[in-house]
């Protein structure tokens, strides 16, 4: 019943909601248009920034803006600090949003195919402050351009990557809210990032971070015993330890820690969860059932126990 009342709940969410139409689905663009009209007339003052772009702005900035752009002067700060990311995004991968139609079609035809009651976001572009390459709510995917056309990126790069983010920010409209007494937070929050990572897969055919996996796989055993460590400190509740033991695995870009083997990629949680929801597809009798008990994780733990995963 509790598993029956998690699946119930996932789908009376995403269905209260329009969805796209997998044929005519279309990269929302006007917004980021908007930010690179302001940008290319040197009008990148708080005011300038608060005028022209944050009011009347569309969906995708109403979302990115609480938690990461936060507000115009913190945007015109991480602007004027960051105007070679902004320039290059605006010059090179903006021309090319409304091209990327094709990609997010077959993306959501997949989906379509592979969880047909789903309903399928809007997907917007948008610049944000520099600090998040994506993120969803219920209706819609947002992604932010400055940080996901980083200089050197080729055309056809940008392309595959854009299919992995099209399909990993649409697995998010679909996963509820974290239950209010929830306490596994290592291992909540590696399911909820590795279960869109193995929807990325399962839709593009290809591993949406071959670098990260390159580098973990000859490690597995010895990741997965510092993982099962760290989530300990999480569940002892050290606020310190925990967020230090968190962060070895999460919100993670740029930062250094000490002990941790040479080379060790950001968010390596994405890779240990995509890890578990693999395994606990692998033992399903119906895999579709399975992808949407990984999408509402509601036990985290019981997912861990059902899956077998213990390398």
């Amino acid at each position: 019943m509790k598993t029956l009342f998690s699946l119930l709940l996932i789908l009376a969410s995403s269905l209260s909601h329009a969805s796209e139409d997998p044929l005519r689905a279309q990269v929302q663009t006007s917004d980021a248009w908007r930010f690179a009209k302001l940008f290319q007339a040197g009008k990148t003052s708080a005011e300038d920034l608060q005028a022209g772009y944050l009011d009347g702005a569309g969906r995708g900035v109403q979302i990115f803006t609480p938690n990461r752009i936060h507000d115009a002067a913190h945007l015109a700060r991480q602007v004027e600090k960051r105007r070679a990311d902004y320039a290059h995004a605006i010059a090179t991968c903006l021309p090319l949003a409304e091209s990327l139609n094709g990609e997010l079609r077959a993306i959501y035809l997949a989906y379509r195919g592979l969880l047909p009651e789903l309903p399928l976001p809007a997907v917007h572009w948008v610049f944000g402050a520099g600090n998040s390459g994506g993120t969803a709510a219920p209706d819609a995917q947002v992604l932010g351009l400055e940080v996901l056309c980083k200089a050197g990126t080729t055309e056809a790069e940008f392309r595959r990557s854009m299919r992995s983010f099209f399909a990993h920010e649409t697995a998010h409209t679909w996963q509820p809210r974290p239950a209010a007494d929830t306490k596994d937070w290592l291992l909540l929050a590696a399911l909820k990032e590795g279960t869109p990572d193995l929807l990325a897969e399962l839709v593009t055919g290809f591993d949406p971070d071959p670098a990260r996996e390159a580098w973990a796989r000859p490690r597995e055993a010895d990741l997965w015993r510092r993982f099962l460590a760290d989530r300990e400190i999480l569940l002892q509740g050290d606020k310190d330890a925990a967020n230090q033991a968190y962060r070895r695995w999460f919100a993670n870009a740029g930062a250094t820690f000490k002990g941790l083997p040479e080379g060790w990629p950001d968010e390596l949680g994405y890779w240990v969860g995509r890890n578990i929801a693999r395994a606990y597809l692998a033992r399903a009798a119906d895999p579709r059932a399975a992808l949407r008990e990984l999408l509402a994780a509601r036990d985290p733990a019981a997912l861990l126990a059902a899956s077998g995963y213990a390398p």
